[in-house]
């Protein structure tokens, strides 16, 4: 059973809340959480929006490939991702964007492709403010989860503050086609995997498709109209917490309808070392969170292997 939890219920630290905030972390890896801040009319806007960028004509989105670039900024065909070899190339588009630092800034100075510039769509001029204006906001209440969490494992709220100043936070717009009549075992809206990062914040416009696997192996359908966003935790949480924190394998078959979500990932700055505790060993989120990148994204995987050549 993923548990279903009130955020501002975890916000003023109720007791019994906190205890199945805990129980989610250490032994499922999803929640679903409500009362964000974040209503459904503003996530159906949002939501929207991304309809809107995705129905433009081919042409135009290619102007924002990120395939033309050396990062993961703009938009990305069907079958530009593959989260599992064994699996064919993920049936759905996306369009990524993230945390915009200065021209200045030493983050951005270094070049590291997760602090890259975003791209836009020059036709739909409000899309840009509407995108950011929600990443900021869906950007506040994955911090007070975090701060919720850290005060489960017994630590500071504000343990975690620092470490997320600049995030490495993604904001991703899917668009899932339904699945073809072609379609066969390898073929996925997105295949099985675990997040790559710390905590993801998904909005979904209600359409079912999301399924996770539960402790006892089997894969169960979980869903959240817009108001209501599924929570899990990724791979760099799991190793940083030391195994207090799980992350869960999920995956979207496709179904007769097509489908929409919004996940933010949420993760910390480049430099942050997130090694297990007490390891003695040093292991830079960002150096993690390239690692990745550049096994799933087939454009960054085939920079990848040229440099290595």
């Amino acid at each position: 059973m993923i548990p279903e939890l009130d955020l501002a219920r975890l916000r003023s630290r109720d007791a019994e809340e906190m205890r199945r905030l805990a129980h989610s972390m250490r032994d499922i890896g999803f929640l679903v959480v409500s009362n964000t801040g974040l209503d459904a009319a503003r996530v159906q806007a949002v939501l929207e929006g991304y309809r809107q960028f995705f129905a433009l004509p081919q042409s135009e989105k290619q102007a924002i490939n990120m395939a033309r670039t050396g990062s993961n900024r703009g938009w990305g065909a069907s079958g530009s991702e593959q989260v599992d070899p064994e699996a064919n190339p993920d049936y759905k588009q996306v369009f990524d964007c993230g945390h915009e630092l200065p021209e200045d800034h030493p983050m951005r100075v270094r070049g590291l492709s997760v602090y890259a510039p975003n791209q836009w769509p020059d036709s739909l001029p409000e899309f840009r403010a509407l995108v950011q204006g929600y990443y900021q906001q869906a950007g506040v209440v994955a911090m007070d989860l975090l701060r919720a969490m850290a005060h489960a494992l017994g630590r500071d709220a504000h343990s975690f503050d620092d470490a997320f100043d600049p995030p490495m936070a993604l904001l991703r717009g899917n668009y899932y086609p339904s699945r073809p009549d072609w379609a066969g075992d390898k073929d996925f809206g997105i295949a099985a995997h675990t997040d790559y990062g710390c905590l993801t914040l998904l909005a979904t416009d209600g359409t079912p498709g999301l399924e996770v696997q539960m402790p006892d192996g089997a894969w169960r359908a979980v869903s959240s109209g817009p108001g209501r966003f599924v929570v899990n935790f990724g791979e760099m949480f799991e190793m940083w917490s030391g195994g207090q924190i799980k992350a869960t394998p999920h995956r979207v078959v496709g179904g007769p309808q097509e489908r929409l979500s919004i996940p933010l990932f949420f993760n910390p700055s480049y430099d942050t070392n997130v090694a297990a505790p007490d390891s003695g060993q040093v292991i830079l989120a960002g150096d993690h969170l390239s690692k990745r990148f550049n096994e799933t994204y087939l454009h960054l995987a085939e920079a990848a292997e040229q440099r290595a050549s």
